[in-house]
């Protein structure tokens, strides 16, 4: 049974630094586009970024280019995302997706995602 589980969320001040893994069981990740999307309470899920299938190419959203670090370790068959200068706004539950693996790049909507994890929860508080 294909299955991604997000970890590393957690409670955080603003200005620090989190490190969230996506990781898959039942297939391997670098065979797939992967993105990476939030959401906070009240909002509409955003997109933050993706790293294209088999390839180290990753795209970052402007809300969070220059912050935040999208990676992949095929080792573990786990995809990252370093979240650095945390801010209150960057509050959310944060989700990895899959797209299907006859798609080899990224896409910003989520309608073009088919496996989703069940989300790690970040709050960015002091």
């Amino acid at each position: 049974q294909l299955q991604l589980v997000e970890s590393g969320g957690g409670l955080v001040q603003p200005g620090g630094s989190l490190k969230l893994s996506c990781e898959a069981s039942g297939f391997t990740l670098a065979s797939y586009a992967i993105g990476w999307f939030r959401q906070a309470p009240g909002k509409e899920r955003e997109y933050i970024g993706c790293t294209d299938k088999n390839t180290d190419k990753t795209y970052h959203a402007d809300s969070v280019k220059g912050r935040f670090i999208i990676s992949r370790d095929n080792t573990k068959n786990t995809v990252n995302l370093q979240m650095n200068s945390l801010k209150p706004e960057d509050t959310g539950v944060y989700y990895c997706a899959s797209r299907q693996q006859v798609f080899s790049f990224c896409a910003s909507s989520q309608d073009y995602y088919q496996f989703w994890g069940q989300g790690t929860q970040v709050t960015i508080s002091s």
